[in-house]
């Protein structure tokens, strides 16, 4: 009698076989235990996979290396040098399009001296405006105290006029002292520009910062 198995016994054999023998089936893994033993075996215990660990074939070959989980001190340099790189790009636009508006220090601090000039010039004609304007307030002052010292009643429309010139002269000093802290804020910023392209051009401003009183 053929005692030789069937060729289906033979199949399913192979397959039994075939699946004792998967990689998938036999997988490994080698990690070190809280006391710092090498340890291998079929699982992993959770806290172990933060310390990293190798994942090996059933022929004990390193399929993977994961790598130990970040410490917070590892995270926060990680994040800090984002942070360096993202200060260093916006650093990098911003002397781009400096670049693109002078090409030396010195075109800076003629453009400075332009924005100046053109903001004391409307400060100027401003004072003007007021010298104009208190000239008329002296004259109509000077008819209010008139009436008074002759014991006559002040006219409602010269007080009317009194207080009108009087406004007038404080909105134009307002007006002043804007244009002078926009003055100030224009030096600051200038000035910052200024010695960033000193930095990244190698060259070094020749002109004065302040305006001589010709200028």
């Amino acid at each position: 009698m053929d005692k030789r198995p069937s060729p289906y016994a033979s199949a399913c054999l192979l397959l039994a076989a075939l699946v004792l023998t998967s990689p998938a089936q036999a997988q490994m893994y080698r990690y070190t235990d809280e006391h710092g033993q090498i340890v291998i075996g079929n699982t992993i215990p959770q806290e172990a996979t933060r310390r990293g660990y190798d994942i090996l074939s059933n022929s004990g070959r390193v399929i993977e290396t994961i790598p130990p989980a970040p410490t917070p001190e590892e995270i926060a340099a990680r994040e800090a040098e984002k942070q360096r790189q993202r200060e260093a790009e916006r650093q990098r636009q911003a002397d781009e399009l400096l670049l693109k508006r002078f090409t030396t220090p010195d075109q800076a601090v003629q453009a400075m001296h332009r924005k100046i000039r053109e903001l004391e010039g409307l400060i100027k004609l401003k004072r003007g405006n007021i010298s104009v304007i208190s000239a008329q307030l002296d004259n109509e002052q000077s008819k209010a105290a008139d009436l008074e010292r002759a014991g006559r009643d002040i006219p409602e429309s010269v007080l009317t006029k009194i207080q009108r010139l009087e406004s007038q002269i404080r909105d134009i000093e307002r007006e002043i002292a804007s244009q002078q802290k926009e003055i100030e804020a224009l030096k600051q910023d200038f000035l910052a520009d200024i010695k960033r392209l000193e930095e990244i051009t190698g060259e070094s401003r020749t002109l004065p910062l302040e305006l001589s009183g010709s200028e």
